[in-house]
């Protein structure tokens, strides 16, 4: 997909579908019955600030620990949990629970499963403003009892971050990002309002959905990738569900126009950031999120 600036003056301010995705999924890295779908298929180019976005479904058979400690720097992961349980104490998940981690200068963290269990857990890598690059990491837990909610007339959304449908979201972010759990009943029509100059893609997690006004149509486990303008106006962004109803992961951020080195777990704006981080962790400079001040764990 190559990135499209629209003019206000040669269009009016509503959001269309550019390019249409379909992942196919792929073995994942925790053995048998893990699946993951990298959702993400653009140049970092035509998808910043979103780095990465992997959708995993496990199914797992049997009690044989799998996972475990892993450090991060240079970015953010924000997860969200469509079903099932992960992680541990403090920092365990279950379905609709939302988590963002500024791994930032560096942290290790642990994402270990040893009991028999299924789920599905989006996560998102997204990159840090270059002047934030190294902030102090810290852990942002929004559980889904206090997550912003919109229910009405067929229409339920469950905003995880930013602002959007009349509600705002209490986590806090280095990049302006809008992240909402969009469901409609079958033929349901919404207009809602975001950023025109915000990268914007939508992830259909079940049924399907008409995007903008020429109805383009996103299937389930279909990416769409919207237009974007040049300017910082509001835009439209219009949705209509198919028959049997339909389910979306709106994601939308402000783009950085910051280059980025990506290798392995570690995100740098050049690849000697790359080499010192890599030193610092087999140094044992990184701490675990486990050690971090109660300040810098934020529970909503």
């Amino acid at each position: 997909m190559e990135t499209q600036l629209a003019k206000p003056s040669d269009l009016a301010l509503t959001r269309q579908l550019v390019s249409i995705q379909t992942p196919a999924p792929q073995p994942g890295f925790l053995g048998p019955g893990h699946t993951a779908r990298p959702v993400i298929q653009v140049s970092y180019s035509d998808s910043d600030p979103f780095i990465m976005l992997m959708d995993d479904w496990l199914d797992k058979r049997d009690d044989e620990p799998v996972g475990g400690p892993h450090p991060h720097a240079g970015f953010e992961t924000v997860s969200l949990l469509l079903e099932g349980e992960i992680g541990g104490s403090p920092h365990r998940m279950k379905g609709g629970d939302f988590q963002l981690m500024t791994a930032g200068s560096g942290i290790i963290h642990t994402e270990t499963i040893d009991t028999k269990t299924k789920m599905r857990l989006l996560q998102l890598w997204l990159t840090l403003p270059a002047k934030d690059r190294w902030a102090t990491p810290r852990v942002q837990d929004l559980p889904v009892e206090h997550v912003p909610t919109l229910t009405e007339n067929g229409v339920t959304i469950r905003l995880y971050s930013g602002t959007f449908a009349g509600l705002t979201s209490p986590v806090q972010n280095y990049v302006p990002l809008i992240i909402a759990d969009i469901q409609l009943q079958p033929g349901i029509n919404i207009t809602q309002q975001l950023p025109a100059s915000f990268t914007t893609f939508l992830y259909v997690i079940g049924g399907s959905v008409a995007v903008g006004e020429k109805q383009k149509i996103l299937h389930q486990h279909q990416v769409g990738w919207l237009d974007r303008f040049s300017d910082d106006a509001l835009s439209d962004l219009e949705l209509t569900a198919g028959g049997a109803g339909g389910r979306v992961v709106l994601y939308a951020g402000q783009p950085q126009h910051d280059p980025i080195v990506s290798h392995g777990p570690f995100i740098g704006d050049t690849p000697d950031d790359i080499k010192r981080l890599y030193q610092e962790f087999r140094q044992g400079n990184m701490k675990h999120v486990s050690t971090l001040p109660e300040a810098l764990k934020i529970q909503y």
